[in-house]
């Protein structure tokens, strides 16, 4: 069987002693609530062990709450109950800025920064992660930026989203500091990180990899999939087979297929539902054996091994 990870597990990010667990909560539908039902919501993150939280300032635009809603609603989680913050390690991203897709100049970066700092109502930010590449902006002043933000205390450590391997190295280049992590899309349906160099990167450079979408966007969750293509079907069919010999959800298979790559990706829970994020712990009981993992990759990628 492939190796276990549990709650306890420690997942180092960056080099100024900050570490994770392998399940973390992310935060993008963290919005327009009231502060209770919030405030039960990282309860119940908690309650499993998760340490990484996950926001962004986009997180909130596109309803009521508006851009920076889920930062603030977050703020006022921590102004009701302070003993919350010290108990998570805190990130939060910053590029998206519509109308403009995409902006990472240096002031707008560190004007980015302040303002969630401003909202979250906390003096540092424990990640900083640009949210996706910049192609108008240098890798020299993105981590001018950084290196400012840090160098002030603002965050602690940086980090990047859906950037591409190269751009990744591009950014190295140019860093003082040692990047903390990277966050790409990876689930049992959006496997490109396995042969694209993320993964491999991120082993290699030592950097914590945040798997967003680990259900890929719902589609691997355990309500009915009614409109699912041939290729999700069969995917669905491998993880409820795995499922009914662990005896737990579909949900708790896909989340262990993910923790079990050895560049120890953290699974960032997407649920609302205080309940579901719970039962999101049933991943570290799953003991996958080796010939699954891979007949779950074989059914996305939907065509034998070579």
């Amino acid at each position: 069987m492939l190796p276990v990870s549990t709650a306890d597990t420690r997942i180092p990010l960056g080099d100024g002693g900050l570490s994770i667990t392998p399940l973390g909560w992310g935060m993008w539908r963290f919005a327009g609530a009231d502060r209770a039902s919030a405030a039960r919501r990282v309860a119940a993150a908690l309650d499993i062990g998760c340490v990484l939280f996950d926001t962004a300032d986009i997180y909130g635009f596109g309803s009521a709450s508006g851009f920076g809603g889920a930062e603030a609603l977050l703020g006022e989680v921590f102004k009701a109950d302070s003993s919350l913050r010290p108990r998570m390690v805190l990130a939060t991203k910053a590029g998206i800025t519509p109308p403009t897709p995409y902006d990472s100049r240096a002031q707008h970066l560190i004007a980015a920064c302040e303002a969630s700092l401003r909202r979250l109502g906390v003096e540092t930010i424990d990640l900083f992660q640009i949210h996706r590449p910049d192609l108008l902006a240098h890798p020299a002043e993105v981590a001018s930026a950084l290196d400012q933000l840090r160098a002030t205390g603002k965050i602690r450590e940086a980090g990047v989203s859906n950037y591409a391997a190269s751009q990744v190295e591009a950014l190295r280049e140019f860093l003082p500091f040692r990047l903390a992590s990277v966050q790409p899309e990876f689930s049992a349906l959006s496997i490109d990180p396995l042969s694209d160099g993320v993964l491999d990167q991120a082993m290699r450079l030592k950097l914590a990899v945040l798997a967003w979408s680990p259900l890929g966007q719902g589609r691997l969750g355990d309500v009915p999939c009614s409109s699912a293509d041939t290729r999700t079907t069969a995917v669905l069919a491998v993880l409820d087979a795995v499922a009914a010999r662990a005896g737990v959800s579909r949900s708790a298979v896909a989340y262990a297929w993910i923790i079990a790559h050895p560049a120890r990706p953290v699974v960032l829970i997407g649920s609302q539902d205080p309940g579901r994020i719970r039962a999101a712990a049933d991943a570290y009981s799953v003991r996958l054996e080796r010939e699954e993992w891979y007949r779950i990759l074989a059914a996305s990628r939907g065509a034998p091994m070579p």
